[in-house]
């Protein structure tokens, strides 16, 4: 089962890379308040032209490198 999650790019200068920040909700595990917990994944660009802000939906693939094991499914404007 592969991993897909809903993201917003905040970096793309590297090379064929952007970095894509996954924003979940989960509850504090003794008040039951629902905290937002965020994540940053590095993620393979393939044939996208993606700018800082839009939004993505990334799947999880073979590592590309040693950091890098999404790509970006599809583009959400």
């Amino acid at each position: 089962m592969q991993k897909i999650f809903n993201g917003i790019i905040v970096s793309v200068k590297m090379n064929k890379t952007a970095v894509a920040e996954v924003t979940r909700r989960t509850p504090h595990p003794l008040y039951k308040k629902l905290l937002k917990r965020s994540k940053k994944y590095k993620v393979d660009m393939g044939e996208f032209k993606i700018s800082i802000g839009d939004g993505v939906k990334i799947i999880e693939s073979r590592p590309v490198s040693k950091d890098k094991y999404f790509k970006i499914l599809e583009v959400i404007k």
